[in-house]
């Protein structure tokens, strides 16, 4: 009988402040586009981030996998952006828009870099800005 794929699902969170800018539009655009987000100094969010890991139940451990080493993943990955403005300290988003989806999609790359060669995958990573506002990544 094939051996059923579980997931496993770790929230965390942090705290970072952002400025929505694009350099290659204008001012105005900038204003029209962005709105609120448009400031010359930014704003911060308490972020939340779910992750969802995927694999079969090793027999030895009975775990998809060690929560400890999810911990681990987790606090490297969101070490940079924890306390940070994005726009200054992650030379990522120095060209790109810190957008919510922008973040999500950086934290979803950034976790399944650390799974590969282990039989547990990342299937979706959640980031919420706010009660109202969320982005769902998967792979």
């Amino acid at each position: 009988m094939p051996q059923p794929t579980l997931r496993l699902a770790r929230k965390v969170t942090f705290s970072s402040a952002h400025r929505y800018f694009n350099p290659a539009f204008s001012e105005d655009e900038n204003k029209r586009i962005f709105g609120m987000c448009y400031t010359p100094y930014g704003h911060g969010h308490n972020y939340v981030l779910e992750a969802y890991f995927e694999g079969p139940v090793d027999p030895q451990t009975g775990m998809v996998i060690n929560l400890r080493d999810v911990d681990l993943i987790l606090k490297d990955v969101l070490k940079p952006l924890d306390h940070h403005h994005l726009n200054f300290d992650v030379p990522e988003f120095k060209s790109a828009v810190p957008t919510t989806e922008n973040i999500a999609k950086y934290c979803f790359d950034r976790i399944a870099e650390k799974l590969v060669g282990t039989p547990v995958r990342l299937s979706q990573v959640r980031l919420f800005e706010g009660d109202d506002l969320w982005v769902d990544c998967y792979g």
